[in-house]
């Protein structure tokens, strides 16, 4: 491999590999630089993805590069070279030994930490997205892949029932939409929140990365300050493999994972119109109509039973099919409350005219 970086052609003399009958065996054989550059073809086209992607990932164009560095010894191979010449347009920088980058990177990026190296800032970006699960296992995003670290993001989020008191913190690392198809780096829990009706309590979700790769994940309710962390010491535990895959995966059923994730947010909105109506059912009970009143309640239990199958991944249930039942549903509440109000007005307008009434009769008497 070595003289085939240099030379069009090596021999390779290997006597005495083997015994046999005819006495022993040698090889000796000539090998050319094109032969070699054909057995290794394939893994040098392997390389290009990779490298297009990361230029996609950065939203930065091939000739937008100024320097490309060479890794590893094999890249000195004549075919490398062509290969970076043909993506950037540009020969790939001879100013650093291939066999000595990465040493090189990580005893500066070393300097940088400790603060011995300060004319110099090498940037490090997450591998994969960082995020949490909520109602119906949606994978929400807190830190996007390829973020420059170190990096702070925070989000608020609610309870996801009435009277809740606690909440578990799910940690999860991938692309995918749905936490089931990502990998859990983490849990714990943030007990002590006032029973409240959901969507009330306000709980911050903060991602703190630093410049060494470790994730500090924190929950607060902001109502009482009380606040439950945990770190995660690797940001990733995947082999290089691994993150191909997850990303290749996400890519591949992106559009599959989309329409899981839509049935799923449609169902959640299915289930707070249920708890909306019902809230205000029991609210306005003794002025609604019986009837009326029974024919939503029904309405709704139809429409919850529709959200949970959603919620739960049951691919019998479309999105069209929640939302023509949210529909029927806030069209028969609309028409039962319209009727509460039209009462109301009706006995305030009664009540005004009896009020006036008596005003005329009291001026007559005057």
């Amino acid at each position: 491999k070595i003289e085939l970086s240099s030379t069009t052609q090596t021999e390779i003399n290997l006597p005495f590999i083997a015994g046999g009958e005819g006495g022993p065996k040698h090889i000796n054989f000539k090998l050319l630089r094109s032969q070699f550059e054909g057995l290794t073809s394939a893994l040098i086209q392997r390389t290009i993805e990779p490298c297009k992607k990361a230029l996609a990932d950065a939203s930065v164009k091939a000739n937008e590069v100024n320097e490309v560095i060479l890794v590893g010894g094999m890249t000195r191979m004549p075919r490398v070279v062509e290969t970076v010449k043909a993506i950037f347009g540009r020969e790939p920088s001879k100013g650093v030994n291939p066999d000595e980058a990465v040493a090189i990177g990580a005893a500066i990026q070393g300097g940088v930490l400790a603060g011995n190296v300060t004319d110099i800032l090498l940037l490090d970006v997450t591998l994969l997205s960082l995020g949490i699960e909520t109602l119906g296992g949606i994978m929400t995003k807190l830190i996007s892949r390829n973020t420059t670290i170190p990096t702070k993001k925070s989000q608020t989020f609610s309870t996801a029932a009435d009277g809740q008191t606690a909440i578990e913190v799910k940690v999860f690392q991938g692309e995918r939409e749905l936490v089931r198809d990502n990998k859990l780096l983490g849990s714990f829990n943030l007990v002590g929140i006032p029973p409240a009706p959901k969507g009330v309590p306000q709980i911050e979700i903060t991602f703190d990365i630093d410049a060494d790769g470790i994730v500090h994940v924190t929950a607060k309710d902001k109502a009482t300050n009380k606040d439950q962390s945990m770190t995660i010491a690797s940001s990733s535990g995947l082999s290089d493999k691994d993150i191909e895959r997850m990303v290749s995966d996400a890519e591949q059923y992106a559009e599959q994972d989309k329409e899981r994730k839509t049935v799923i947010e449609e169902a959640n909105k299915a289930d707070s119109v249920c708890s909306e109506t019902e809230k205000a059912m029991e609210e306005f009970k003794a002025q609604l109509d019986a009837a009326e009143q029974e024919k939503v309640a029904k309405l709704v239990a139809e429409l919850r039973e529709i959200a949970v199958k959603g919620q739960a991944g049951d691919t019998s249930i479309s999105v069209d099919a929640i939302r023509e039942k949210i529909n029927e549903t806030q069209k028969a509440s609309l028409g039962l409350f319209q009727k509460v109000y039209e009462n109301r007005n009706a006995q305030e307008n009664a009540s005004e005219s009896a009020s006036e009434k008596k005003d005329e009769e009291k001026e007559k008497k005057d």
